[in-house]
């Protein structure tokens, strides 16, 4: 995989490369890249989809590169490479903003703030990465707004790297030889236009960069995320509360009656919209789709064109530049909402983009209006494969099994990409058991009947007493997983600990307390079946509920089936299939971390027996052989793992 990295970055072409676990993916990319990088003074980036692998990244494999580096004679001028790290503005403390937020406070904050300004501005003489995260829960969200780097204030006329933390981040970016990010920033800054700019400008986020998007099955569903639009409830009251909320805000400065009443019908506009939007649309249902335009009275359209409008005129007249900046941000945000509330009211681009409204948040109070790409293929041949740079993406699973065909349409591969598939090392055959239900009810509603959950709970249940170490649980429905964490929990209480998603906990600290536990419950939807990363006996078994198949009816989902159908094709062999095996690839991947893991890998979907499809998913499966089981026989089947 190295060499064949190696070749991309000296050929300047595509690699799209799946490589098992254990191959070592991300030193297989970074030894060559490093070298590329500094033998060519261009800089590196590389992108990851979690946290866990960005963490490894920066505080394990660089430092191994280091090492390497620093004991071969023929490397060790490359031992002193530099690195950063690359977050969203809005992450770091900017000094201007804060000195203008403690001038300020008056207009800006009650007095019950004023101590958090204080902390804050003592924190800041101390911070050497002025990132929030250092801070914890020791400032409101209310307050750091204010002082963030997300604005025009923060700028280089006006903020020096020495006081302002976010410059020395950019000044460290410069100088470094590789930058690693995230795929929802780094998409984040695509979709707002960000590389570089120029006829014959080459690169991604950089001049001249070369770039390695790591767990980049994960790319196309990043990409539509970002390259869409959301306006929520949320975001649009949380704007207009900062302009003017009661005798605080941006506009008090000015203290006209008028500014007041112009964002106080705002805010009534927008409850008037978002809750008619609920009312008519997400009574039953999280999320619906939009399919004719005027689904809603522009109710908020008029407030805030006449907000901008106003913006746009103190804009013109102030003259403290900082001050102007403040404007000129908000005036773009209620812009931004005004507009893509308009487009998706109207529909506007319903050839190639899906629209929909759905409810989140504490009993579904935060409502928001979406939109996304039908296809992100030509934004991605654009931005990534069009910006003459090579571009690496290593995965454990790009293919469905047996080829990349699916993967390279979704991400708009050029046809000079080349493929390259590594098996892992490890060997499965010894080290894994894989056991499948051949009588489980086949499901039938999201969460499923009483029958289904009954079966569920008695085969988990079963299978976590017959492990000595711990159980991950992977479920592909909300409901699902909290009627089996509830049976799990009363059954289990006193013999193992039972953790689960949506118990409040992050899911870093989910996975560390089962990691932890030695012998626990550990159950998850989405997320987790990617990512989750516990060698040894902390995670022993692997249980399957379901073949993770995407709801048909998702927005999304419904859109790209109705497109393909329209196309002659077959929404399920063409995209539900191969999406689903490349989740099943991914899910099954979680158990066998390392050349010591030993573990069992139970399914819980009879479909895998009695399906035409089902022989994909045994194909998909790292260890062919398998055991069959039927609830009545399981204590005879599944004995104690030894």
């Amino acid at each position: 995989m190295a060499q064949a990295v190696a070749a991309a970055l000296e050929e300047d072409r595509a690699l799209l490369v799946e490589a098992g676990t254990g191959v070592g993916k991300s030193l297989a990319y970074l030894i060559p890249g490093l070298l590329f990088a500094q033998e060519s003074k261009r800089k590196l980036l590389v992108s990851t989809h979690t946290i866990p692998l960005q963490e490894q990244i920066l505080r394990k494999d660089l430092a191994h590169c280091r090492r390497l580096f620093s004991k071969v004679p023929q490397l060790k001028p490359y031992a002193g490479f530099r690195h950063a790290l690359l977050v969203g503005k809005s992450n770091y403390l900017c000094t201007t903003r804060l000195a203008r937020a403690l001038a300020e406070k008056a207009t800006l904050f009650g007095d019950e703030k004023f101590s958090e300004l204080q902390r804050l501005a003592e924190w800041s003489r101390e911070t050497k990465s002025g990132l929030r995260e250092e801070l914890g829960d020791g400032v409101s969200d209310e307050v750091w707004e204010w002082v963030n780097a997300d604005s025009s204030v923060c700028n280089n006329r006006d903020c020096k790297p020495e006081e302002c933390p976010y410059r020395r981040a950019r000044a460290a970016l410069r100088d470094a030889d590789i930058v690693i990010v995230n795929h929802s920033l780094l998409f984040a800054l695509l979709a707002a236009g960000m590389g570089p700019k120029g006829e014959n400008a080459k690169g991604v986020l950089f001049p001249n960069d070369f770039v390695v998007l790591d767990e980049a099955h994960t790319v196309p569903e990043v990409a539509t995320d970002h390259f869409g639009e959301r306006v929520s409830s949320f975001a649009v009251n949380r704007a207009l509360k900062m302009l003017w909320n009661g005798k605080r805000g941006l506009l008090r400065k000015w203290g006209k009656q008028s500014d007041a009443q112009l964002v106080a019908e705002a805010l009534a506009a927008s409850d008037v919209f978002f809750n008619q939007t609920r009312e008519a649309w997400l009574e039953r249902k999280g999320e619906m789709r939009l399919l004719e335009s005027n689904w809603c009275e522009p109710h908020l359209n008029l407030p805030l064109k006449h907000l901008e409008d106003r913006l746009a005129k103190l804009f013109e007249i102030e003259t403290n530049q900082s001050l102007k900046a403040e404007l000129g941000d908000f005036r773009k945000r209620i812009g931004g909402f005004r507009s893509a509330l308009t487009d998706a009211l109207l529909l506007t681009e319903a050839e190639d983009s899906v629209y929909w409204v759905e409810k989140s948040g504490r009993e579904g109070r935060v409502v928001s209006v979406n939109s996304a790409p039908l296809d992100v293929a030509p934004i991605l041949r654009d931005k990534l494969f069009g910006a003459g740079v090579p571009v690496v993406l290593p995965s454990a699973t790009l293919s469905d099994g047996v080829n990349m065909k699916r993967f390279r349409a979704m991400v708009g591969a050029p046809a000079s990409a080349e493929e390259r598939i590594e098996p892992s090392p490890f060997d499965f055959r010894r080290n894994m058991q894989v056991f499948v239900a051949a009588d489980a009810p086949e499901p039938t509603a999201r969460g499923g009947s009483r029958t289904d959950r009954e079966y569920l709970a008695a085969a988990s249940l079963h299978a976590v007493r017959m492990m000595p170490g711990g159980t991950l649980i992977l479920c592909t429905a909300n409901a699902e997983l909290a009627d089996l964490r509830d049976r799990l929990e009363e059954s289990l209480r006193g013999e193992r600990p039972v953790f689960a998603q949506g118990a409040g906990l992050s899911r870093t600290e989910l996975v560390k307390r089962f990691r932890d536990s030695g012998n626990g419950v550990l159950l998850g939807v989405s997320s987790f079946w990617t990512g989750v990363d516990i060698p040894g006996p902390a995670l022993s078994q692997l249980i399957i509920t379901r073949l993770p198949f995407e709801n048909p009816t998702a927005p999304v989902a419904a859109a790209r089936a109705e497109r393909i159908e329209s196309r002659g094709g077959k929404p399920f062999a063409q995209m539900m299939l191969p999406d689903a095996l490349i989740r099943f690839r991914q899910g099954v991947g979680r158990l066998i971390r390392t050349t010591e893991d030993r573990g069992r890998v139970v399914v819980l979907d009879s479909r895998v027996l009695s399906k035409v499809y089902g022989k994909h998913f045994i194909r998909a499966l790292p260890q062919p052989d398998f055991t069959s089981f039927r609830l009545a026989e399981i204590a005879t089947v599944m004995p104690v793992y030894r």
